[in-house]
């Protein structure tokens, strides 16, 4: 509860900002770089699919990006270097070597698109490649770890809004899905919504 109130407050704060900024309504173009933090819900399958885990972490990271301005609407590419502490353990039943994952840095390159919702504030869409640094481990430590890097898709929407001066924001919900890590971990996906503060030259 209270984390969806504090995401309310940031939108309601995010959407009376734009009556300071553009009066027309013109989506976003250019070169941006910004950063952002928020919360990630992990959820882990072992790979014999027979149990399941979760964690809840913050994420925090930085990205970068350009867009083509197309009047009320735009298109663009971007990447992201985030990383979170997401943690989780099989229940005691699970009889694979490895009963627990650490998830680490996360990758993204992809594509968006949006449009102008108002002067000053665009909704968009994104899809593209993502990689998951990962740590398998064994709760009782007879193991050493295993370290994999995870390939998957992550897709995703928000609110962009047009602050005073070159500065923007944003509020953003993304999934990612990860196939068989390895080891003894199967499918691996992370559920985040996040904040950002970027800069647009």
């Amino acid at each position: 509860m209270k984390k969806t109130i504090a995401l309310v407050a940031i939108a309601s704060a995010m959407t009376a900002a734009p009556a300071m900024a553009q009066d027309s309504n013109t989506a976003p173009g250019g070169l941006y770089v910004g950063a952002l933090a928020g919360f990630e819900g992990l959820d882990v399958e072992s790979s014999d699919g027979s149990v399941t885990a979760d964690a809840d972490s913050a994420v925090y990271g930085i990205n970068a990006g350009y867009d083509l301005s197309l009047g009320s609407a735009f298109v663009g590419v971007e990447g992201e270097l985030s990383t979170s502490g997401g943690s989780t353990e099989f229940p005691g039943s699970f009889a694979g070597a490895r009963d627990g994952l650490d998830a680490d840095g996360q990758y993204y390159i992809g594509a968006r698109a949006g449009f102008a919702l108002t002067p000053g504030i665009a909704a968009y869409g994104k899809v593209g490649y993502t990689a998951l640094d990962t740590r398998a481990f064994t709760s009782a430590g007879s193991l050493g770890e295993l370290e994999e890097n995870a390939d998957g898709m992550r897709f995703g929407g928000g609110l962009q809004v047009q602050l005073p001066g070159p500065l923007e924001g944003r509020l953003e919900y993304r999934r990612s899905n990860y196939s068989d890590v390895g080891g003894d971990v199967g499918d691996v996906s992370t559920d985040q919504v996040v904040a950002g503060l970027g800069l647009r030259f």
